[in-house]
Parts: structure tokens; sequence; C-alpha cells
């Protein structure tokens, strides 16, 4: 029988441990050592069933036994003592809170997944991921920030292998009532609501539900509402689960259904309304449609022009995609579709359809295209990692006609993850043994080269162990589902060999990410799997897109590789990669590979939850580890010339990997560890003395040096002072006197970009250079520029010199601002001002012209120049 329905019923706890409840509610348990082990203790098998969720914990103990750990003072004086020390933490100052009162009251993080515990299935992958640590982070510095979402009814999906290696895929249903959530209600203690006009006079609306991640609120709208029609029931079915309309739904509910979930939320709670918007990728970007709307639609109302300035000022836009493809694109006709039914009533759905239009070179004036939104909308744009702002900032140039890459106004800002969710326990003791933390941060690894090496070996072999248990029982639970009996599957008892090198590959599976490079000489794989002295093991994971047949079709070539009965029990593949697995699976491997297509991978952050716990980097230099690769945390795999086709460059690529792993990773891993005669079984230990000195030296270099640098806390301290503190600052000079600064960037705009074509370098000459310049020489540059309607004010007059190469394209190049030396009449001016000579060889300059105002983040954010 299947019930008609279900609910979840909430266990209701004795006064004495009544505090196990916020501590079940509050997500940071989900980082939290010490109160992820208060709820073991209290009953270590009912933890072990709710495969470590409290709230599902507090359902499986009866309620005769949470009467008799009510009566143990010893366990009331542990909730209480636990429950004071969320207190704590969610009431005392943190780093933040020693900014002053330039630092904004409060940040707005919209994010269309959130990966913050398995529990809480709402990610699909390093997006998500990215995201969570971003909340955990923001929480452990006390930075006043509200993350903003959507609550899917399914979640990501789960997969599974068929008996020939498909993947496939289920959705199962969540019940809300049953997950760390709290349903936000109006004083009346009716569900509150936001609502969106939708064609054909439908409406969609959307309850809002609160998790809270630690100090920090995650706002999740759910459109599975009563009265909703079916159709809009489903806009928040699953992530990233349609296409079309559907897709398009789900990012206007999270944009413009996200800041009225807002609004709510400041009216019940009081919390200062968000001084900073930032918009984590270009699904949330509508989120700027709807402030906008609100300043139009104010007692004061601003116009079009007015709104944008203001609404800009404190945007921050962050893209994660490297390449035109993974950014979503719609018709044009489209998002007029949905605007012409009175979703921004308004803004004129002209003004809408500019913002995501592809007016550029090499565009499609057709689309709509929500990364270009996105940066239209904010003053401040960053990429992920320093070589993905060069990429972001030549992909998205044709927004910025006229000025070099370099200066296309995207920063960038290099992911982190939240050390203490990633690190394993283990890890955390050795940090609290030897350097007297126990709240395990970044910091204080430096202390790491004082740890006996082979205390350090003997951890890494404990996590190495803990990692082939868990493979083996989930493999086990693979095979199964696959379809084999329990009678064909022994040999999962002897899969991986603790004292193997053991390699972890784990990501999503686009096509750009490589899971089969390993593959491409799959004689040469089994021949290093089976090294009679260094033989290496892999442990590979991945999700295929559910549309992605490729990517499909590359994990069922793994797949069928690893069931080959001669190297199964050095190679493995587990389905359903997701948090719970990566808790084991980053602390338990030696080393983390990744060979993506460079530059397709905008930062990775895998690598680095492996690094934080003792494991080495083997890699393309792409992402982060363009950036932190320093010859002592692992390895290199090069780069084939950009002239070589596809498949010579995966040839060249994957001998490259080949050849690593023979010549340097293997043999410097197992150092003196390996016995004269060991045979294909593995290596064997030939005693205490038997560590790898060289490779336990780049674990200390790794922890000491990485570690710091590769923390979400990291992260967000570059977000608060690069992009939140001038973004905010920025965002009160704009609403200043019922908003006059602006009022006036508006006007001032609009009168630059109406008299710009008429702007012109009529003439540059020089004085001051003889027949055989010398360095040292001073040159005089000359500039008469037309103006016309433009005052010299508005404008930077700027000489730009360096060496001039082939095609006189300038590089090194330095910049002098020249000034306004006289008024010729007519419009037209001269400006003037020196350079020095400081270089021999060939030497170039150039004269252009920008325009200038005070409240304009950078030179180029107008996208207007005139050259010479």
């Amino acid at each position: 029988m299947k019930a008609i329905r279900r609910f979840t019923v909430r266990t209701v706890l004795p006064e004495a441990i009544a505090p196990l409840a916020l501590l079940a509610k509050n997500l940071r348990w989900s980082w939290h050592l010490p109160t992820r082990e208060l709820f073991s203790a209290l009953n270590p098998e009912a933890w072990e069933q709710s495969e470590h969720d409290p709230m599902t914990f507090l359902g499986l103990v009866n309620r005769e036994e949470l009467h008799q750990l009510a009566a143990d003072d010893a366990v009331v004086e542990r909730v209480q003592q636990a429950a004071a020390d969320l207190d704590r933490y969610l009431s005392e100052p943190r780093w933040y809170q020693g900014l002053g009162p330039e630092a904004p009251a409060c940040i707005a993080y919209f994010s269309p997944e959130f990966g913050i515990t398995e529990v809480l299935p709402q990610y699909s992958g390093g997006l998500g991921i990215l995201a969570g640590d971003h909340l955990k982070a923001a929480s452990d510095l006390g930075v006043p920030l509200i993350g903003v979402g959507l609550l899917y009814q399914a979640g990501y999906f789960k997969q599974s292998l068929s008996r020939d290696a498909w993947q496939q895929e289920t959705y199962p249903v969540l019940d809300p009532d049953g997950l760390p959530l709290t349903l936000l209600r109006e004083e009346d203690g009716s569900p509150a609501l936001v609502t969106l006009p939708l064609p054909g006079n439908r409406k969609l609306r959307a309850h809002i539900w609160r998790a809270d991640v630690g100090r920090v609120p995650l706002l999740l709208l759910d459109s599975n509402v009563p009265s909703n029609d079916d159709a809009a029931r489903g806009i928040t079915d699953r992530l990233y689960g349609g296409g079309g309309d559907h897709r398009l739904q789900q990012e206007l509910l999270l944009g413009m259904g996200g800041v009225k979930a807002l609004r709510v939320y400041q009216r019940l709670t009081g919390t200062p309304a968000p001084e900073v918007f930032h918009t984590n990728e270009g699904h949330a970007g509508f989120l700027g449609i709807e402030r906008i709307q609100e300043l139009m639609s104010s007692e004061a109302p601003l116009s079009w022009s007015e709104a944008l300035a203001a609404g800009r000022a404190s945007t921050v836009f962050t893209t994660h995609t490297p390449v035109p493809a993974g950014i979503d694109r719609f018709e044009a006709v489209q998002i007029r579709h949905f605007f012409d039914a009175g979703l921004a009533p308004d803004v004129p759905v002209e003004k809408v359809l500019d913002l995501g239009r592809e007016n550029y070179d090499g565009g499609n004036p057709a689309v709509f295209n929500m990364a270009v939104m996105g940066l239209r909308l904010a003053q401040r744009a960053n990429g992920v990692a320093k070589l993905h702002g060069v990429v972001s900032r030549e992909m998205f140039s044709g927004l910025w006609p006229g000025f070099d890459h370099s200066e296309v106004p995207i920063t960038s800002v290099t992911n982190g993850v939240h050390v203490p969710t990633w690190i394993d326990p283990k890890m955390s003791r050795l940090a609290a043994n030897h350097f007297g933390s126990t709240d395990v941060d970044a910091t204080g690894w430096d202390k790491v080269y004082s740890v006996d090496d082979a205390e350090l070996w003997g951890l890494r072999r404990e996590l190495r162990s803990a990692l082939v248990e868990d493979v083996r029982r989930r493999l086990r639970a693979s095979w199964k589902m696959r379809g084999a009996a329990d009678a064909e599957l022994g040999w999962t008892d002897t899969v991986l060999d603790p004292d193997v090198l053991t390699i972890g590959f784990a990501r999503r599976v686009p096509t750009y990410k490589r899971l089969t490079l390993m593959l491409r000489d799959p004689a040469r794989l089994k021949a290093l799997l089976l090294h009679p002295k260094h033989p290496i093991q892999l442990v590979i994971a991945g999700k295929s897109h559910p549309a992605d047949d490729a990517g499909k079709k590359m994990i069922q070539d793994l797949v069928k590789f690893t069931d080959d009965p001669a190297v199964r029990h050095r190679i493995v593949f587990l389905p359903n990669y997701d948090i719970a697995m990566a808790r084991t699976l980053f602390p338990g491997c030696d080393v983390w590979l990744n060979n993506p297509l460079r530059p397709l991978e905008a930062c990775g952050t895998s690598g680095m939850k492996a690094a934080i716990n003792g494991s080495l980097n083997l890699s393309v230099l792409d992402g982060w580890w363009d950036e932190m690769y320093d010859g002592e945390n692992g390895w290199a795999i090069p780069t084939a010339n950009n002239d070589a086709t596809a498949t010579e460059r995966d040839d060249i690529e994957a001998a490259a990997l080949y050849e690593l792993l023979e010549t340097q990773v293997a043999p410097r891993f197992y150092g003196s560890t390996v016995s004269a005669d060991a045979g294909a079984a593995g290596p064997s230990q030939s005693g205490p003395e038997a560590v790898p000195t060289h490779w336990v030296s780049m674990i200390k270099h790794t922890l000491a040096h990485l570690g710091p640098v590769v923390s979400a806390e990291r992260m967000l301290q570059d977000y608060v002072n690069t992009l939140y503190r001038p973004a905010a600052v920025a965002g009160r000079q704009a609403g200043t006197a019922s908003f006059k600064e602006a009022k006036e960037l508006a006007a001032w705009s609009t009168k630059v970009r109406d008299a710009w074509p008429q702007l012109m370098v009529e003439h540059v000459d020089s004085i001051g250079v003889s027949e055989e310049p010398q360095i040292g020489d001073t040159l005089q540059v000359n500039a008469y520029i037309a103006l016309n309607d433009i005052t010299p004010e508005d404008v930077s007059v700027e000489v730009a010199y360096g060496r001039a190469q082939d095609g006189d394209e300038l590089e090194d190049v330095a910049l002098v601002e020249l000034s306004e030396a006289e008024d010729l009449g007519n419009g037209r001016h001269l400006f003037t001002g020196t350079i020095l000579i400081n270089r021999s060889g060939s030497f170039g300059y150039t004269v252009r012209v920008f325009p200038k105002h005070p409240a304009l983040a950078s030179k180029a954010e107008l996208g207007l120049i005139a050259n010479a």
C-alpha cells in the first residue's frame, strides 16, 4: 500500500534537553565537531541510522529514552553547555565587528544552489558548494549576510548505474517539515507569501523557508503552494531540471521573488535592509530589475536611468563560467512575454531587454544573456580565480569596445573552502594536540613542521584506511543497485589497499573536465595500477547532467574499465557523489587529480579540500592551481600547445600525466617504504622508520603554505574588503539626500552618452625628442581634443606609452593623465603632459579619452572611449 499523503511529525523534547532542538536546527552542527559528537554520544546506533542528521536522529530516539536522557545530569549538563556555546557563537563579536561603521550593515547573497550539508540537498556541484562555504565563512567571521535561494522539492538527482554502466537518475521528493527549516509566518500565524504575476492572469506564489547557517539566515523560496495552479507549483520542482520557460520562471522567482522575500523578512524580523546585493552567477540577475522597480514605484519615484544608477552602485556580480555555453540565454521574445504580464510594471520592457541584449560584435541581438544583464546591473564584478579573471575580461570584452582586455572592469576573488567543514576530525585533533587550537581554521598550520614525520605519515595512513573501508561499502551497494547478487560480490571486501598510493578524482562530468583522459592509453593505465613496486589506485566519482549524454558516455566508458576483474581492486567508480562521500574521499586520497581543458576550469575547489587534509595536487595549470602551484605542493600537468588538434592535445596531456605518475609521483610516495620483494599484491611496510621523508615534507609545505590561502575565510575577507565595502559606500552615496548623487550621475551619463559620438581626438604631437632619443629624455605630449558639448571636467585624457611591438601594439604600458592647457574655442581643447622615456628599444605612445566622474568605479564603466 502507498500513502496518499505524508508528513513529518516533530519530536517533543523534555524541557531539560530541549536545547537539542535548537542544536539540530542550526546547521552549524554540519561543521562543528563537538555538536556532532554530542548527538553521537546520546545514542550511537541511532546516530548511524540517521546518517548523521540531527533532525532525523531526534525522530529515531523514542520517548522513553528521551526521558531517560533528560534524567541524566551529565547528559543535561553537556546539552546545556553545547547550547551555551552555540549562543556565544551566535552573539559574540567576531572579525567583521571590528571593521567599523563603513562596513555594510547587511549583505544579500543570491545563488541558485547552496551546498551546506547532505541533509539539505539543494546543490549540484561546485557553484552550490562554494555558496554554502561562503555562508559558513560569513557566519564564522560575523559577516551580516543573508542568503537567498530556492527550495527544490526534489533537490538534485540521486545517481545510480545500470548493469551496463549507464547513469540513472531518481528524484526523491523532500518534505520540508523533515528538513532543518522553519516556515516564515506572518504575525497571525499564516505562511508569509511572495507573489509574481505570470502571463494569462496567473500568479506564482511562494512560501519562504528559513535555514539557519550559524549566524547567517538562508531564505529559500518554495512554489509548492496549494493556492498555485499545478504548473506554478512545479516551478521549484528540481534544481536545473527544466529548460525554456521553466528555467526562466525559476530565475524570475529567485531574483525578483528573492528581493520580495528579503523585504518580508525585514518586516517580520526587524533585520536591517541589505546595503549590498551580491548576484552569484547570472541565474539571480533579475534581482536588479526588482530593485529598480522598487525605486521607480516609491513615494518619490526615480526615473529608469536614476534607479539603474542607484541600484548598480550597491550590486556585486560574480561570474563562474569561463565559456559562453555555460551561461543561461533566453529568446528575447520569452523575456518580453513574461514582463508584459506586469512583473515590473513601472520598468519599460525595452529597457529590460536592452540589459541582456548581445548588441556587440559577435553577439546575437535576438538573445537575452543573463550574465550580460548581471554585468550591466552591477557596478562591481569578479571572476573566481586570477586566470578566470583574465578569461572573463576577454570573454565579456564586447561590452567595453575600445578598451584593452586588461582594462575590462572585472576583477577576481579566488574561491576558497570552509576549512572546518572539509578538514577531517583526525586532522583537527592533530592541530589541537600540536597547535593548541580546537576550533580549527586554516591558521596556525605553519607549526606543522614541528610534527614528527612518522606521526603525520601514520595519520595519513589512517585517513587512507578510512577511505578504503568507505569505498568497499559504497561499491558493494552500487553493485547491488546494478543487480548483482551477494554471492557475486565477495571481491568487494578486498578492493583497494590502505598502503597503496591513492589518487582521487571527483567532480561534475561535463566533457571539458575530461573524466576519461586517464583512459587515453588503457594498457599504460593498467600497468600503473598493477606496478610491482609502485602501484597506484584510483577512486573516481561524479555526476553528469541528466541531459548530457556525452558526459554519461564518459562515465560508462570509465566504469566498464573499472569492471575488469584484472584491475577492479585498484580502480573504482562511486555513484552519487555528494558531501557525505566527500568527507572521506578528500582526506583519504594522497593525490588529487584534475585535468580539465585549460582555461575552462573557472576555479575548481575540490583540490583545495584535499590540500587542507594533507593531500598533494596533480593538476593542469588551470583555475586556482594556476596561481597557487609552487613546485612543492604537488605537480603541474603540462598543457599542449594551442595549435594542437583536440585529439593531439588529449594524447599529449595524457602521456604527460602517465609520465608524472610513473617517474615522479609514485616513486616519491613510496620512498623507502617499498620492500625489495614487494609483489603485485602491494608494497609492504618495512618498519616504523619507513617514512617517505620527501613526500611528508611536501605534505607539511602544503598544510603550512596552501592552507591559509585556500580558506573561505580568506575569500570572504577579500570580498568584504575589495567588493562589499566599496559597494556599500557607493550605495550610500547614491542614496543620500533623496538619491541626489544617483540623479546627478544618471543625468551626467545621459549627457555624456548623447554627446560622445561627436567627441574626437583631432591631433597629437610631441615636443622634446631628439633625432636619437635616449633613456632619460622627457617627451611633451600635446593632444587637441574636440569635446564639443562635453566639458574638460567630464573627461580624462591620458597618454599610454610603452614598448611598441609588431603591429604597433603596446606592451608594459604606463599611463599619464594630461591636463587641460588651453580652451581653443568652439568646444576644442588642448591637453598636455610629459612622459619620461625610461626604456631602450622600440618605444611608442597613444592618447585616449574616456568619461570621468567621482561616482564611477572604473574608467571603463560606461564603455565609452575615444582613441587617437
